[in-house]
């Protein structure tokens, strides 16, 4: 499902809004899906731990809609998002993007890329800590600290998502450079501090 919402709805054959959203009755008829059923979709949708999914009554006919929340390497046009404001409430002072310790030299060189996809993905603290819900996968033992109003200065422009995740499409390059970096962490096996240069 998270690869039907968020990359191959079009090479699957299944229309998507501008907004993301694809009806459930489309989802399940295709081949891929049709062992599933709505109470599916709805667990599904209910205990993913990323809250990931969201489902909707389309506006007009009230047919049960699902959209994913953030991660789309497909163009979405008009996915709901929050602008962040430099010097707002929500305007965190330093967000996370998580990635692996074999990354760390050419992250640490060329920066975050946001490679395929629409945004690279930031997340206000690291897994498990309060209030964080999604942005950075469970197994990374690397976490790069962007300094968010310093990338907001210069023009970089950042989203919530409403699953809670911090997104950017980054420079007119699709990176975030190193000098946003406010500091890193080795994550596993044990937290230490890594040197940014």
């Amino acid at each position: 499902m998270s690869y039907a919402l968020r990359h191959g709805a079009n090479q699957m054959g299944l229309h998507m809004g501008s907004d993301g959203f694809l009806f459930v009755e489309d989802l399940l008829s295709h081949p891929q899906f049709h062992s599933y059923s709505l109470e599916d979709v709805e667990r599904v949708v209910a205990t993913n731990d990323k809250q990931r999914f969201k489902l909707r009554p389309h506006p007009e006919d009230g047919r049960l809609q699902i959209q994913a929340c953030q991660g789309h390497s497909i163009q979405v046009k008009d996915l709901e998002l929050k602008p962040v404001l430099a010097g707002s409430p929500d305007c965190p002072s330093e967000a996370i993007h998580g990635s692996y310790l074999r990354n760390w030299s050419s992250i640490q060189q060329q920066g975050l890329s946001r490679m395929k996809r629409t945004h690279i993905h930031l997340a206000p603290g690291l897994p498990g800590e309060d209030g964080v819900v999604s942005g950075m996968r469970k197994d990374c033992d690397l976490a790069v600290y962007i300094d968010v109003p310093k990338a907001l200065a210069d023009g970089i422009e950042f989203f919530w998502s409403e699953n809670g995740v911090l997104l950017t499409a980054g420079d007119s390059e699709g990176k975030l450079l190193p000098k946003y970096f406010s500091r890193a962490l080795r994550l596993k096996p044990t937290r230490s501090i890594l040197p940014l240069q």
